[in-house]
């Protein structure tokens, strides 16, 4: 046998079997599909000299963070403060939950580390969440800045889309495994992180029902035992990337190389909302059961604070939710409807303002807006109407300004004054904004010309003039380029100073009027003049040397020099 018969073959390395299997998935499948390696989804640091160990233990080093969690529940509601307006006892009863919930999964770690056994031996009750309230009064975004500010990952679902594992239907441990993907592979991290699941009302289901609901009590049913304690298989037998990265893990296991392959929702903390409505006729139904007197004038309105302190995990279940699943879900806040005052002050005073967005939109366009207060009132009442809370805010503002961002752009108009009048009346304001931009845009047009003119004839001893030809064609290119006359003209006409320099010294010419061809080709055009400026100094001098002979001068010198300024002066 040979020497190269004793070689081992030149095999790829799992990293690079990876790497191939991803850019597969992703030519074949686009974003649609995503792959992930073991050492990535896993957090383990590959043992092919791959950059990947740097970066694990650079997240390793961040993760740290987390267990030194120190937070205080009143820090919690200040950092809300500056980005949802109003809904006080939601943000109270989420500070306190997230602090305990975090505080908790710090001692677990320490304890996990001196004393295994009493860890294990340790009862908790997760203080999972269910927010009750309207679209738009700012659910979503409470949480959402909760878990950038503690820095785990953060995943937000609509309860609808899913259906009880093993159904057609996106599957509920998809919720978890999510998390690990917005922790960059990092399991761990991800076992510390955040579901949001909106629009939870839609699970509730009727009494009455024949047949198996796997959308709503079979979903119910998969989410209890997610909220308290159990462990997801990392991988989804059910798809095809997981069949590939299951591959992967025989790959790796050949190597001896020990894998996680589970996600353990110990320390998840879960957050449900809904807008329940219904809800809040179960309760007063109840009440009014108890107590004539009590229910005897009430009319049916939303559900508020003090009407929430009366409903009863009993109204929750009558509602549709099984007692299992809403027992799992011990903290339970109201967030109340958005007044005008409320969406005001929203515009005002939040960070996230809406308003910041749209200056910037119209700052794109070179439009300098400017939101009056009584504008803003005016807004508000108009989205309080709609009754989606705080996304009528987009809703009122595009209806009222989508004319303005059309119109406006390229136009003379920097300016855009918004204020009450503009808000009712778009349409009416819209059209003194055109007659303007129609005055400004003439005024403004000649003022920059002849600001060129006289700066060139200051820098270069010559002087241009436009014809109203040019004058047009300059207006037309300024308005498509969204550029000023001004830079328009220095750019056309950047090197026109050598040219026109040089025909000045061969004809004594120093006053030019440019065409709209000067505009169209400038190169070409002073090439031109250029050429023709040569033949006048050759006629001049046959000119001069006729009548030195004696001779009759010929026509040619004048008939050269017809590029002269006419009547107008612009």
């Amino acid at each position: 046998m040979s020497k190269d018969d004793d070689q081992t073959p030149n095999t790829p390395s799992p990293h690079e079997v990876a790497k191939k299997l991803a850019d597969f998935m992703k030519a074949n499948f686009g974003d649609a599909v995503s792959f992930q390696t073991v050492n990535e989804s896993m957090g383990a640091t590959p043992d092919d000299g791959s950059p990947y160990s740097t970066e694990f233990n650079k997240k390793e080093e961040e993760d740290r963070s987390i267990f030194d969690f120190d937070l205080r529940p009143r820090d919690v509601r200040d950092h809300l403060d500056r980005f949802v307006i109003r809904q006080e006892e939601a943000k109270k009863v989420l500070s306190i939950a997230v602090c305990d919930h975090y505080n908790h999964a710090k001692f677990m770690r320490r304890l996990e580390t001196s004393a295994p056994e009493k860890a294990r031996e340790l009862e908790y009750s997760k203080q999972n969440v269910i927010v009750v309230g309207p679209t738009g009064v700012g659910k979503t975004y409470l949480v959402k800045h909760i878990a950038e500010l503690i820095g785990v990952p953060f995943v937000k679902a609509d309860a609808t889309k899913f259906s009880e594992t093993g159904y057609v239907g996106a599957d509920v441990d998809d919720l978890v495994r999510e998390l690990v993907r917005k922790a960059d592979g990092n399991v761990e991290l991800a076992e510390y992180g955040i579901v949001y699941i909106d629009e939870v009302d839609k699970l509730a289901t009727q009494g009455n029902m024949i047949g198996r609901d796997v959308s709503g009590r079979g979903v119910q049913t998969t989410l209890l035992k997610l909220m308290e304690e159990t462990e997801v298989p990392l991988r989804n037998p059910m798809d095809i990337q997981s069949q590939m990265q299951a591959m992967m893990d025989l790959t790796r296991g050949r190597s001896g190389s020990p894998t996680k392959d589970i996600i353990n929702t110990r320390h998840i903390l879960f957050i449900v909302s809904g807008a329940f409505t219904g809800l809040e006729k179960i309760v007063r139904d109840r009440m009014r059961q108890g107590s004539i007197g009590f229910g005897a004038d009430m009319r049916e309105l939303p559900m508020d604070s003090d009407l929430f302190r009366h409903v009863e995990t009993q109204d929750f279940i009558d509602f549709g939710f099984e007692a299992e699943f809403i027992g799992r879900l011990p903290v339970r806040v109201v967030c109340e409807h958005l007044s005008a005052d409320d969406l005001f002050e929203i515009m005002s005073n939040s960070e996230g303002s809406l308003i910041r967005q749209y200056e910037r939109e119209f700052e794109a366009y070179g439009i300098q807006a400017h939101f009056e207060e009584d504008a803003l009132r005016a807004i508000a009442e108009k989205a309080e109407a709609e009754n989606t809370g705080a996304r009528s805010l987009m809703t009122v503002c595009e209806r009222v300004l989508r004319n303005f961002k059309f119109e406006l752009p390229g136009t003379a108009v920097s300016e855009l004054k918004i204020d009450r009048e503009l808000v009712e009346q778009p349409v009416a304001v819209l059209e003194k904004y055109r007659e303007a931009a129609s005055k400004i845009g003439d005024s403004k047009l000649l003022t920059e010309l002849a600001g060129f003119r006289r700066q060139f004839a200051e820098e270069h001893g010559v002087e241009i003039a436009f014809e109203d030809s040019a004058i047009t064609r300059l207006a037309e290119i300024s308005a498509k380029e969204n550029m000023s006359v001004l830079a328009l003209c220095r750019q056309l006409f950047r090197d026109y100073q050598f040219g026109l320099k040089l025909i000045q010294k061969n004809t004594t010419q120093d006053r030019f009027k440019l065409p709209a061809e000067a505009v169209d080709d400038p190169d070409h055009y002073l090439s031109d003049l250029v050429v023709a400026s040569y033949s006048h100094r050759r006629a001049n001098r046959e000119a001069n040397a006729q009548a030195a002979a004696g001779e009759e001068p010929s026509s040619l010198a004048g008939e050269e020099g017809s590029n002269q300024d006419g009547n107008s002066d612009q």
